[in-house]
């Protein structure tokens, strides 16, 4: 294999493992449960880890679980019993909050956000807390039942200020 090919899968790998011995901890300070209890897989050569913390019984949560995955996502599934200490322990202000937040590298993803604007905002780097889709529009990723809503995927200042991203 080409050598940046082996270096990204490396980094991919210990990113995973880092994560994987991270996540119990802070799961359990957090009080959710994990999906499996098993390690993370290795993810495929260029896959970008994603930890997810959603709710055992939401529908749509697995949808854009499902999405992520898709674009080549590897993502890690966390049922939590509380999400929303999830949410405010990330510093996610109350008008921004859907129902699944997501940690990739040092950016936060809340909502149903495309994959397509994670993958944007990752080769960016902006200075931001992350993006967010708040509530739960109809045709955003995961949401795909009836006819689509436009809506607007925010980019979240540190410090709890917004601006438009993208729209969608």
């Amino acid at each position: 294999m080409p050598e940046a090919l082996d270096r990204r899968a490396l980094l991919a790998r210990v990113a995973v493992m880092t994560a994987a011995a991270f996540l119990p901890r802070t799961a359990r300070a957090l009080g959710v449960r994990a999906a499996v209890a098993t390690p993370l897989p290795a993810p495929a050569a260029g896959g970008v880890a994603i930890t997810v913390y959603k709710s055992r019984s939401c529908g749509c949560c697995t949808n854009w679980v499902r999405h992520m995955t898709a674009a080549g996502f590897v993502v890690h599934a966390i049922d939590s019993e509380d999400v929303e200490a999830v949410k405010t322990q990330m510093g996610i202000k109350p008008e921004y909050q859907s129902c699944h937040t997501g940690l990739v590298g040092k950016y936060i993803v809340e909502g149903h956000v495309p994959a397509d604007l994670v993958i944007r905002m990752l080769k960016e780097k902006p200075e931001a807390l992350g993006l967010a889709v708040p509530g739960m529009p109809v045709g955003s990723p995961g949401m795909e039942q009836g006819p689509p809503e436009k809506y607007e995927v925010l980019l979240l200042a540190r410090g709890g200020k917004s601006s438009v991203y993208a729209r969608r």
